[in-house]
């Protein structure tokens, strides 16, 4: 059987491009290599390359190909594990549809609605059981009048780019007066910024994923932070933060945690693997939505990872059934 040629595509244009970087290596270890030949393909603001015997490559963008040692080389399917823009937002998957070319993860349309957490909340809040903290969208412009626009939100305050991951850019608020501060930081990394009313309680984390027909729900992994939230050095940083998977849930709580991110997911027209983080609000276990990621962390220790082990599941198959679900 001849094996066949898989772009993975690591990178990308934000602070996120060590993780993306992280996250290809690992798949790229985990996949079957009689099956698929795999070319990672960095791609950064300046080119898209890939590296052979020490040499860029450079990726023809007419028709998403290489050429390596005169031989051109087509690729059979895309796995798109950059985090954030161009990878996560829709960019890259309207690219690949209008050349044809499968990958494994959301549509265009879906990645560029769920990469946008306002939006994202818009959809899903008619989801029985599900919950979404109090939010205002504050748009660059618009950002001296916010003092007015958020005057209903109760303290804390959560603020974060709008567009971002990673928490990169996040900032807890605990006093008005810690607010212009927070929103400079916020919109340095974007021009949309989410206030959000903070939720006190457990927060958790889990997989989402299709194979045919099937949506298959992983176990939930809960995060608990040494830090006042879960931010990026919390997510990156060894012994900040304890990662529990499975996560200690009865089994009424597990039912219902399926049933709401199964629907989430249906109503956002996700396709291949996700993750959604979550917070069972304390005093009342109501369940709180944080947002869903279209392009979840792949490294040995991120969360997917994690759940996938605890499933009983190998990482390779899982990689394999992501590629042969996209091909089919």
């Amino acid at each position: 059987m001849t094996p066949k040629n898989i772009a993975l595509l690591a990178g990308g244009y934000t602070g996120e491009y060590e993780v993306s970087i992280n996250s290809a290596r690992n798949i790229a270890a985990e996949l079957n290599r009689e099956k698929y030949k795999v070319y990672t393909i960095l791609v950064t603001r300046q080119n898209w390359f890939y590296v052979a015997d020490g040499e860029n490559i450079a990726v023809d963008k007419n028709d998403f190909s290489l050429t390596v040692t005169g031989e051109k080389i087509r690729f059979d399917a895309a796995f798109i594990t950059i985090h954030g823009t161009p990878g996560e937002d829709g960019k890259m998957q309207g690219y690949l549809d209008m050349l044809g070319i499968p990958y494994n993860n959301c549509g265009a349309a879906t990645s560029a609605i769920t990469m946008n957490k306002a939006y994202t909340k818009a959809v899903v809040k008619g989801i029985a059981d599900l919950h979404v903290a109090g939010s205002v969208q504050v748009f660059r412009q618009q950002k001296e009048a916010v003092e007015n626009q958020i005057q209903h939100l109760k303290l804390p305050l959560f603020i974060k780019p709008n567009n971002g991951g990673s928490s990169v850019g996040m900032s807890k608020v605990n006093a008005k007066e810690a607010l212009p501060q927070a929103l400079e930081k916020a919109f340095a990394e974007d021009e949309q910024v989410l206030v959000e009313e903070f939720i006190q309680g457990r927060e958790f984390s889990i997989g989402i994923v299709k194979f045919g027909n099937e949506i298959t729900v992983l176990p939930a992994t809960e995060i608990i932070s040494s830090k006042e939230f879960f931010d990026y050095e919390a997510k990156y940083t060894p012994g900040v933060s304890q990662e529990i998977t499975p996560a200690d849930l009865s089994s009424a709580q597990t039912n219902r945690i399926k049933s709401i991110v199964k629907e989430a997911y249906q109503m956002l027209n996700c396709k291949g693997m996700t993750r959604i983080d979550f917070i069972l609000q304390e005093g009342t276990d109501d369940f709180y939505f944080i947002e869903i990621n279209t392009t979840p962390g792949q490294s040995a220790n991120s969360l997917v990872p994690q759940q996938v082990r605890a499933a009983g599941l190998k990482l390779s198959e899982f990689y394999g059934r992501l590629i042969e679900e996209a091909l089919r």
